[in-house]
């Protein structure tokens, strides 16, 4: 049978410990799960990932699989001659057999009541998946129904894809990075072991106007240059609707305006601020009477914006 590498699978060194075989599942999962990956080949290397950590996970089939010893990925090998009678029950031809199908036998056997765990009760894997939405779903909250293919191990203990729809709530104010929890919506369990949870990791999309820095947002406000100079009150979108900031008089461009509370909700009580960005914009076509009166205004007044600048390079009064 040829081998396969579970410890590279998972970008492990053999002696990993438990947790790290976990943590490496969780993320290669999360990262190659078909349902949300583009990237090519997602499938089969989350097929991969999966059939790595289904034995690695488990103490006896690990152990049966570290007894093969290390070989080549792909390199044809044959297990100890008394790995059959140990491991699989008795002796064994592995001839044209596959390493799947072997601790997949291995499994079946265990669950039937072979070695000493008997028909013990094993949970069911959990999954990861990244929940995109927008930033409007994220101030209103929003149920999201999701159809997914599951990977799941039958009572032979083999892999198999199974589709699933389910529906999962994002309260308000939800921000990138948060993971929510949906209990018993996971891999199914064996031997009458409890359904593992699907964790759902919050992914706010790109957004014409806002960004989003936990609860609070950003946007880029357009100010004409005598509103920036005189002050104005001018109209803002926010996610609550429009709402009127007042520019004070001679306002910078980057300078930022906080709108208090006009954020994404927080978890228990308040919001988070929105945070208008000025940006200066000058108009593309100007009369002859704008003309005239910027003309008027550069010989109005002596404001130099660039002496400072000049004064550290030793030019200039």
């Amino acid at each position: 049978m040829k081998y396969k590498d579970y410890y590279a699978s998972l970008g492990l060194e053999r002696g990993a410990s438990d947790v790290d075989i976990k943590k490496a599942y969780r993320k290669l999962a999360h990262k190659y799960h078909p349902d949300v990956s583009k990237e090519p080949g997602a499938e089969a290397r989350f097929k991969e990932v999966a059939e790595a950590y289904q034995t690695l996970r488990d103490p006896e089939k690990r152990a049966a699989y570290d007894q093969l010893g290390k070989h080549a990925p792909g390199e044809e090998f044959r297990p100890p001659p008394d790995w059959g009678q140990q491991y699989s029950g008795g002796a064994q031809s592995f001839e044209g057999a596959d390493l799947a199908d072997l601790f997949a036998e291995l499994a079946a056997r265990q669950s039937h009541g072979a070695g000493h765990r008997g028909r013990m009760a094993v949970r069911g894997e959990d999954y990861e998946l990244r929940a995109a939405i927008s930033i409007e779903q994220a101030y209103q909250g929003t149920l999201l129904e999701l159809t997914l293919s599951m990977p799941e191990y039958d009572a032979a203990g083999r892999l198999q894809r199974v589709p699933r729809s389910l529906k999962a709530r994002v309260p308000k104010g939800a921000t990138s990075g948060q993971r929510l929890r949906l209990p018993g919506k996971g891999g199914r369990g064996f031997n009458g072991g409890p359904d593992g949870d699907l964790y759902l990791t919050v992914e706010l999309q790109p957004h014409r106007l806002y960004r989003a820095d936990g609860h609070d947002l950003y946007l880029d406000l357009p100010l004409a240059p005598w509103e920036a100079a005189l002050g104005a009150a001018v109209e803002v979108p926010t996610p609550g609707g429009v709402v009127q900031l007042k520019v004070p008089q001679g306002t910078a461009a980057g300078q930022s305006l906080r709108l208090g509370g006009r954020g994404l909700p927080r978890p228990k009580q308040g919001s988070g601020d929105l945070y208008a960005i000025a940006r200066i914009v000058m108009p593309q076509v100007l009369s002859t009477r704008a003309r005239e009166l910027l003309a008027e205004l550069a010989t109005a007044t002596d404001f130099a914006p660039r002496a400072e600048m000049l004064r550290e390079n030793g030019h200039g009064d």
